[in-house]
């Protein structure tokens, strides 16, 4: 076998798959699931551990990262949603070194197309990073594998709204009811988390702009900020009550809305930061973050 397909093919050693796990499987899943299924059942890769504590200075050198908020102490030893917005592709790692920072160990949902690459993707699975195949047969396994994590005490980080967000105004969309069907089925606490700043570091574009946009912020070092808010109220509702699942996502795309509003102080209508690749096809659940008083 030649060096390239050795390369294409490496994976980290998973750890075992527990016995009831394994029972689970079929004949027809993706040779992934089973080692997906064990990464999540398992506590956090002593790799990742030591990476999360000795490098994340890396992610400093193309921003200033800021953190506010937090997560009380009693909820770092459970289980946790933790729920973003999505402004770019750089921001997985701003949110990463902050909620290290804040205790958490993060456990992030991912496109299939990033963890099918060669050596990195095979990294960030070991890491605990969960496969998302959007609009395929395949999504159903992503759901297994997140209750698997998070019944382990997990902390995994989601984001509701499952693509970079296209508001024109840039403020969240109201995201899909994935999450909030987890978080009710499950009974797991959901904790807003709100970023802003590293859309600057890559535009969203996937061309040579992202090399200039990386290269310009290392010079100009922006603002990453991230705020960890209280855990978003559900204990109300039900999973399979009519409307309870929309309500929920409702209340999470608010939280995470009024988390943002002091990050985009002088910002409030448009992003300062214009990335003409980026589209403008949706619609922000609170356009201009105005969140009324009276979320049902």
């Amino acid at each position: 076998m030649s060096l390239g397909e050795r390369l294409r093919t490496w994976h980290p050693r998973p750890p075992a798959l527990p016995e009831d796990l394994a029972r689970l499987l079929r004949s027809d899943d993706p040779d992934w699931f089973a080692r997906e299924l064990a990464i999540a059942a398992a506590p956090p890769w002593w790799f990742w551990l030591f990476v999360l504590r000795r490098f994340s200075w890396l992610v400093g050198i193309f921003g200033r990262v800021e953190v506010t908020g937090g997560v009380e102490d009693g909820l770092r030893d459970g289980p946790l949603l933790l729920a973003a917005n999505h402004i770019g592709d750089f921001d997985p790692f701003v949110v990463a070194v902050a909620l290290h920072k804040a205790g958490v160990t993060p456990r992030i949902m991912a496109t299939g197309g990033i963890l099918s690459a060669p050596v990195v993707g095979p990294l960030l699975e070991r890491t605990g990073a969960i496969r998302v195949e959007r609009g395929t047969e395949l999504a159903r396994h992503a759901v297994r594998v997140t209750e698997v994590a998070l019944v382990s005490g997990g902390h995994v980080v989601a984001y509701p709204e499952g693509r970079v967000g296209l508001a024109p105004d840039a403020w969240p969309e109201r995201g899909r009811t994935g999450m909030a069907r987890l978080a009710l089925g499950l009974g797991v606490p959901v904790i807003p988390v709100s970023q802003w700043g590293a859309h600057e570091v890559l535009q969203y574009g996937n061309d040579w702009g992202k090399l200039r946009t990386a290269a310009r912020a290392v010079l100009r070092r922006p603002r990453l900020q991230v705020h960890l808010g209280t855990p978003v109220r559900l204990d109300d509702l039900q999973m399979g009550r009519v409307g309870d699942a929309n309500r929920a996502r409702y209340r999470i795309a608010a939280a995470i809305t009024r988390g943002l509003v002091p990050l985009r102080a002088g910002e409030r209508d448009r992003p300062a930061f214009d990335d003409p690749t980026r589209p403008t096809t949706a619609v922000a659940a609170y356009p201009g973050g105005v969140v009324p008083e009276d979320i049902p």
